[in-house]
């Protein structure tokens, strides 16, 4: 099926008004944005954020997949990556050696504190340029948190 066949007026369609491309293509955009910001402290945004969720409590790898909204498979490479740069450590449970704990050592601590600042000034930048601010941060809460259906 090609474009012709497909019709412009319903690609224009999918394009103009589909919640889920439009969120897609923002959330890339933010990425790389705060990306770039953390880049003169070594993390990247996906790991600026896991090492929040860690640091205010230690994680299984599964429930911070949950907290990312990510699939395990990222999140374990995520974590190996903290790992590798001593950031986070591993341990398996003490109830439950089958469930792996991960904590955040004073290195990633230190890490986080040298990245906060960053953070602020790039998330209130941000915050300045976009209109409506707190209604749009409402509305990604709760398309983040509906239910798969």
């Amino acid at each position: 099926m090609d474009a012709a066949s497909l019709g412009l007026s319903k690609i224009r369609e999918v394009r103009d008004t589909c919640l889920c491309l439009a969120s897609q293509r923002a959330a890339r955009r933010l990425a790389r944005r705060f990306d770039r910001a953390f880049k003169p402290v070594g993390l990247t945004n996906n790991q600026f954020s896991a090492l929040m969720f860690i640091a205010a409590t230690e994680q299984t790898p599964g429930r911070l997949a949950e907290l990312l909204v990510m699939d395990s498979t990222t999140v374990t490479a995520l974590l190996k990556a903290l790992e590798r740069e001593r950031l986070v450590e591993s341990r398996l449970g003490a109830e439950d050696r089958r469930v792996r704990r991960v904590s955040i050592t004073d290195s990633g601590r230190a890490r986080l504190e040298q990245a906060l600042p960053i953070w602020r000034a790039a998330h209130s930048r941000l915050e300045a340029a976009l209109p409506q601010i707190d209604s749009s941060r409402s509305l990604l809460t709760a398309l983040a948190l509906a239910p798969l259906t």
